[in-house]
């Protein structure tokens, strides 16, 4: 049995990756030692650099970040998005890729505030501009008006929208003089309770249900027939009118 294992020139050693090789010289009777020849052993992905072989983004080097992404320089923010996520899931394990695509998106990202925060600024001067510049009658008129926050002009808002309601549904029961009634107290209590005079909020508060009342009478008859509810009469619709009087001088006067 050794003999016959002696007699095989070439033992394998799997485990290891080599080709064990015994020579016999049979002639000069002379032995040489065992020969080991390494074999190539193919590397795994984790050990290649940048992702192994996942695809190199084409436009790494690329320096303008709309050309990198591959969109329009007019593209919108959606786009914007859109061509890094894409971009990102394509190239998806590649360090180098997906940094070149993160730095073109956070470049673009930047741009797209400055700018809308310069426009908003722009807009801001342009409006003081055409103030200043306008006529003093008009100076004296803004000196009245005043941009309350957007959750006090809802609530005023909900509040005269009820009384509109209330007084639809009940149109066909009496008019709408108490509801009415309750709209003008309520405009004068905010007005009171932002100028505090209350002669001022009576004056601003009757004024305004005045306007509204004159308005809607004038202008309520000129509505087409076909566009109005049969059961609506022309007082409830002027004091539809009339709400909407009062909602303004209590939330944008001053």
């Amino acid at each position: 049995m050794l003999s016959s294992s002696l007699s095989n020139p070439t033992l394998f050693t799997p485990f290891i990756g080599h080709n064990l090789r015994l020579n016999q010289n049979t002639k000069d009777g002379i032995k040489c030692f065992p020969s080991f020849r390494r074999h190539r052993v193919p590397k795994c992905a984790v050990d290649m650099p940048y992702g192994g072989n996942a695809p190199t983004f084409p436009r790494i080097r690329v320096w303008d970040p709309y050309k990198r992404l591959g969109i329009s320089p007019y593209a919108s923010e959606e786009e914007i998005w859109s061509a890094r996520n894409f971009l990102l899931e394509q190239y998806a394990g590649h360090e180098r890729s997906e940094e070149s695509i993160e730095a073109a998106f956070e470049k673009l990202l930047m741009a797209s505030f400055q700018h809308r925060k310069k426009t908003k600024i722009n807009l801001k001067s342009r409006l003081t501009k055409k103030v200043e510049e306008s006529p003093p009658w008009i100076k004296n008129l803004l000196n009245f008006v005043e941009l309350p926050p957007m959750e006090v002009i809802f609530r005023r808002l909900f509040l005269f929208a009820f009384m509109g309601g209330w007084s639809i549904m009940n149109s066909s029961e009496g008019g709408p003089a108490f509801q009415v009634a309750v709209s003008l107290a309520a405009c004068i209590y905010f007005l009171n309770e932002k100028t505090k005079s209350l002669g001022r909020a009576f004056v601003i508060g009757l004024g305004a249900l005045a306007t509204g009342w004159i308005c809607g009478s004038i202008f309520v008859p000129m509505i087409p027939t076909v566009l109005i509810h049969p059961t609506w009469t022309l007082e409830l619709l002027t004091s539809l009118v009339a709400y909407a009087f009062l909602f303004l001088a209590c939330t944008f006067l001053k």
